[in-house]
């Protein structure tokens, strides 16, 4: 009996439809490292490297002209009969400029509550600053924006709860496990030889749009 003859079997079609593929995952890996590194994708890349970066364990105090040492330790102090104090109070002039102490993404600009004029701000680590009692907000500035170590974002004062008081910012951190102290980290800034008064003479920064 001859032998049998098979078909020949032609790869081609199957070899095209791997080289296309290949040549589409490429031209959508160039495209997304493209779209990366425009300015609209700033807010989620920046909020990427915050979620890879640790919490801080060093800040620059965020009130100009104050230094660590003069910060009384008020965390976890009584305030009323049912709270206690989340944070830390650092007094200043009225209108005294009040800085960023971290890369971050501002969150939230609102006046309500105990805190009054407030601007949260979401940092290193994805723990949330909390600035409150402001007199101002910088102008412009606005949930989304992308703001660095030393942009102005407002200016010291006794909105909310603390009207009538002497003059000050309530600066608190909130992470995963609730508030943390923060002059810990202030003290630890100001060996390293980090305050807000170094930006002093600085113009307030125009802050970055997503």
């Amino acid at each position: 009996m001859a032998d049998e003859i098979r078909p020949r079997h032609d790869d081609a079609p199957a070899a095209r439809r791997w080289v296309t593929a290949i040549v589409v995952i490429m031209a959508l890996a160039a495209l997304t490292h493209w779209a990366w590194r425009q300015p609209f994708a700033a807010r989620w890349r920046i909020g990427w490297e915050l979620s890879r970066m640790p919490p801080a364990t060093a800040l620059p105090v965020p009130v100009d002209g104050v230094r660590a040492r003069g910060i009384a330790d008020t965390f976890g102090a009584p305030r009323g009969r049912d709270r206690r104090h989340a944070g830390v109070d650092i007094f200043a002039a009225r209108g005294t400029p009040v800085r960023s102490a971290t890369l971050g993404i501002v969150a939230s600009i609102r006046e309500s509550g105990l805190g009054g004029r407030q601007v949260w701000i979401l940092g290193p680590g994805r723990e949330r600053y909390y600035y409150a009692h402001l007199d101002d907000w910088t102008p412009g500035l606005q949930a989304g924006d992308i703001v660095r170590a030393g942009d102005r974002i407002g200016g010291v004062g006794d909105s909310g709860n603390a009207r009538g008081t002497p003059t000050h910012l309530h600066l608190g951190i909130y992470g995963g496990q609730g508030a943390r102290d923060p002059l810990p980290l202030l003290r630890a800034g100001a060996r390293d030889g980090h305050t807000a008064s170094d930006h002093r003479d600085m113009p307030p920064a125009a802050p970055e749009k997503h």
